[in-house]
């Protein structure tokens, strides 16, 4: 009766004396481990790699080494919880302008570009995007296929069926930028969330395709929004060959609105379909447009 007791015994004996030596042998735990441990714990904890890092807690490992990390590759689902975001700024000991790093992502493309030929193959931009640079005239223009669609973490971009364009709720959106690194083309941008205008255009006249050229809804040069900037937030980029703006200068004075001939330059976020019209969109589809 007594062996058991006494066996038990011995073996919690020699597992505490074996804890013991270990914790006398082994490096203590690094001060960066436990920082980045109680950082991590003031993240969001979605792991959803918007931030560049695998998870929150690599995020969390990456601030611990470097705080301005936060700048370079910022944590938008954080930005969006003030006493989360309030929280890291003590445990960094940083200070955050939200205004300035609050982001929106909008699609800089105006739709309606016309087919050149049916495609028929995978439901993916990217693989569109492969093959003669998509089936649309426009080489710059959203292909409609909704790549997109399936990285948003908050299901804020949809179809607009009539146009065949994604668009992207200002709403729902929290400026994670996954959808800017999904797009194909490179047409989706991230602007202040406070931006009054947005330019929905991406073709750059300066690296024109042979055999496709802009639609009829897109930018066409004239530099009347340049003219009309009463601030001097419109600028022309002569490399990409399209407009510009400042958002720190731009002062709402919607004259750049006024004089756009095909209404590339909109009122931001009032551009967006009103509810009643919401039904005529799609959280994406299966689309063939064949013969390419």
């Amino acid at each position: 009766m007594w062996i058991p007791i006494i066996i038990l015994t011995a073996i919690g004996i020699i597992s505490g004396v074996l804890i013991w030596v270990t914790n006398r042998v082994l490096p203590p735990e690094p001060e960066s481990l436990k920082k980045a441990e109680e950082i991590s714990g003031e993240l969001p904890g979605m792991n959803c790699g918007a931030c560049g890092y695998p998870g929150c807690f690599a995020y969390g490992q990456a601030l611990a080494k470097d705080k301005n990390v936060f700048f370079s590759n910022t944590c938008a689902t954080l930005l969006q919880d003030q006493k989360m975001l309030t929280s890291l700024e003590k445990t960094l000991n940083l200070k955050i302008d939200r205004n300035a790093m609050n982001k929106k992502a909008v699609v800089a493309c105006n739709g309606n570009s016309e087919t050149i030929g049916t495609y028929l193959g995978v439901g993916s931009c990217k693989s569109a995007n492969k093959i003669l640079k998509g089936f649309k005239t426009c080489p710059y223009g959203c292909l409609g296929l909704g790549d997109c669609i399936k990285v948003c973490p908050q299901n804020a971009i949809t179809i607009d069926i009539d146009k065949n364009v994604a668009v992207i709720d200002p709403q729902k959106c929290n400026g994670c930028g996954l959808c800017v690194k999904e797009c194909p083309r490179k047409i989706i941008k991230l602007v202040p969330a406070n931006a009054k205008i947005v330019f929905l255009c991406s073709y750059e006249s300066i690296k024109d395709i042979p055999g496709r050229e802009k639609c009829d809804f897109g930018c066409i040069r004239c530099r009347k929004c340049v003219k009309a900037c009463e601030s001097g937030a419109i600028t022309w980029n002569k490399e990409k060959s399209i407009p510009e703006i400042d958002y720190s200068k731009c002062i709402s004075c919607d004259k750049c609105i006024e004089v756009c001939p095909t209404k590339v330059l909109r009122k931001y976020p009032d551009f967006y379909l009103k509810p009643k019209e919401k039904s005529k969109m799609s959280q994406g589809r299966d689309i063939c447009h064949g013969d390419v």
